[in-house]
């Protein structure tokens, strides 16, 4: 019942459903477009009011608010811990262990804090945790006496190019109750780490204290997930807060304060751009709202870190940004086209899997297509079909209260496979180094709803002669294939 010596695990069943369901969605144009016609009932595009439990302080005096975690190495051996205390600095330590209750190791944190306007935000502590085991559950404890709280993660499986994971993927998720149906439909979907798109709190839509109380709630609007598994960032326009009006012309900066990346362990420069191995995925996350031509520290950098993947050892290679590259809504339609030029030539070289972005608040995945060919002068001036290009996704349909982005150009352009205009989160099931289960959930009226299903086939392994071996074993199984 194996289709391939690489697969571990898989359901026959499903591996058939997903390819007889799917098939000629993952290569080139088909003839299978969908423009949605769903329309929901959605609740009102505004934010939860302060007093609301999801936003509620935890009990005790100065008690730890606001816990998250990321992961805090290149490898998935570190974990970084943020938490907020809001009165006073307190304990800086992370007490934590592999039995509940029984902390026998420690590490020692940061703590800082910031202003913007009269605002003052709390005590703002990031701590890292190493040298931890692979696939292991830890525990962990934050604060002081009656006031510590007690959480736990679970570290991701060793490195390896069958190892079978799970991510999340949601963006612009904001803090409505739209927001919260994503969450909560996520927390069920059995995603381990989320990849998120960008525009956390918008709290930029506030002005004077109220962006950093904005700020303060999503923290805690977020932590019945971040607190339990990493989040993995990438910032977005809402995250710039470039408020001159109000005297705050620092690009970034509550962002920069509060939320921690693993940038120093891939010698990235900034926060906002870095790169993490994870089970079976190489992930790169990149800015869209920082220099990235030629010279720049980005650029430089991508340039160096993709020298650095290893498809034999982490065959999915991920790459984050917000602005999308390839995007037929009218909303933001060509504002990734800069980016485009400068990385997407890079991106058909090096043979990513997937880019996932946000920004523009609807559904929508691509097929298989690039534009390198073209150069002002001669070539292409279309997207063209090609099967070492990536798969665009656009996952900005968290829930913030700008509401959704229903304008899409019509026709359906050829290289656009499925969109729709509603609010959801993404998941991706990594099976082995050459099959992905990929789900977009809609929320529907407060109901999980698994809308577009997709099995993709990896672009290192898939490619050239183990496309043909894989072929070969579909065929001996009797199982019709997209290769």
């Amino acid at each position: 019942m194996l289709v391939s010596a690489g697969v571990r695990g898989s359901c026959l069943f499903e591996l058939v459903f997903s390819v007889l369901v799917i098939i000629n969605t993952c290569f080139g144009f088909g003839s299978a477009r969908i423009t949605s016609s769903f329309v929901r009932s959605e609740w009102p595009s505004v934010d939860i009011p302060l007093d609301h439990q999801v936003f509620a302080v935890p009990k005790g005096h100065n008690a730890p608010q606001q816990v998250r975690i990321t992961q805090g190495d290149y490898d998935g051996k570190a974990v970084i811990i943020s938490w907020v205390t809001p009165d006073e600095p307190g304990s800086n330590k992370v007490q934590y262990g592999k039995s509940e209750n029984k902390y026998d190791l420690s590490a020692e944190g940061t703590v800082t804090n910031y202003t913007f306007y009269n605002y003052k935000s709390g005590y703002i502590h990031h701590c890292l945790v190493d040298d931890l085991e692979y696939d292991t559950k830890y525990y962990y404890k934050i604060g002081d006496g009656h006031s510590s709280r007690e959480f736990w993660f679970q570290t991701p499986p060793k490195i390896d190019p069958d190892v079978s994971y799970t991510f999340g993927i949601i963006g612009d998720l904001g803090q409505t109750y739209n927001s919260l149906s994503t969450l909560e439909h996520y927390m069920q979907s059995g995603g381990q780490t989320v990849l998120f798109v960008g525009d956390l709190s918008y709290a930029d839509r506030y002005e004077y204290n109220d962006v950093g109380i904005r700020w303060d709630s999503w923290g805690r609007f977020v932590e019945q997930s971040a607190a339990y598994q990493p989040w993995l960032w990438s910032a977005g326009n809402h995250e710039i807060e470039y408020m001159p009006k109000m005297g705050e012309v620092i690009p970034f900066k509550s962002y920069l304060y509060r939320i921690a990346t693993p940038h120093m362990a891939t010698n990235s420069t900034s926060k906002l751009w870095y790169a993490v191995k994870r089970a079976s995925a190489h992930i790169i996350v990149l800015s869209n709202y920082s220099p990235y031509v030629k010279y720049t520290p980005q650029w430089r950098w991508l340039r160096e870190e993709l020298t650095r993947v290893n498809r034999e050892k982490t065959p999915w290679l991920i790459v984050l940004m917000h602005v999308p590259i390839y995007n037929s809504n009218s909303a933001h339609f060509m504002e990734g086209e800069s980016m485009r030029s400068v990385f997407e030539s890079w991106f058909v070289r090096a043979r990513v899997d997937f880019i996932f972005a946000g920004h523009v608040h609807a559904y929508e995945r691509s097929y298989r297509i690039s534009n390198v060919h073209y150069n002002v002068t001669s070539g292409d001036p279309y997207p063209v079909p090609d099967k070492s290009a990536p798969v665009y996704i656009t996952v900005g349909d968290g829930g913030n209260q700008e509401g959704l982005a229903g304008r899409y150009m019509d026709p359906q352009p050829e290289y656009s496979a499925y969109r729709e205009a509603s609010y959801g989160h993404s998941t991706l099931e990594l099976k082995n180094r050459t099959h992905a289960f990929y789900h977009w959930n809609r929320n529907d009226d407060g109901k999980k709803v698994p809308t577009d299903l997709v099995m993709f086939h990896n672009q290192y392994w898939a490619s050239n002669l183990q496309r043909r071996r894989l072929k070969k074993n579909h065929r001996k199984a009797g199982i019709a294939t997209d290769l």
